[in-house]
């Protein structure tokens, strides 16, 4: 799972805005933080399908406006390699919006496909996916 990891093309930097692509509340996510990013000093992390993100709500219902809140990359505009040779790309860029580190989402139900490596990395997040590619 790690060697499927390493190979994606970290298409989101940070402050990137993202959709969330569930009914949890929230429609545009901006990411403030990624989760074991490693970068060198001066150089701002990015994001990838499948990270552990931290986001605001940037628009959404108003109580969700303006909150932290964790989410998961599930797609991506920048085309990434996989390892049987095929390229991959997201026409936007979306998130899930979960409610604890374990990947056990918010909503009840998520808008569009799902990347395979996010399925295989966040089984909860693939149970209410609707197509995973």
């Amino acid at each position: 799972m790690k060697a499927l990891k390493a190979s994606i093309t970290r298409g989101l930097p940070h402050t990137a805005n993202v959709l969330a692509c569930d009914n949890s509340g929230a429609r545009i996510l901006r990411i403030i933080s990624i989760k074991t990013a490693k970068t060198t000093k001066g150089r701002k992390p990015s994001a990838a399908i499948a990270d552990y993100v931290a986001c605001s709500v940037v628009e959404g219902k108003p109580e969700m406006r303006k909150q932290v809140v964790m989410a998961i990359i599930v797609r991506q505009k920048m085309p990434y390699r996989r390892l049987d040779g095929t390229r991959i790309r997201f026409e936007d860029n979306a998130a899930v919006v979960v409610k604890d580190d374990l990947g056990n989402p918010k909503g009840t139900m998520i808008k569009g496909p799902i990347a395979k490596e996010a399925a295989e990395r966040w089984p909860l997040v693939a149970k209410i996916a609707s197509t995973v590619i």
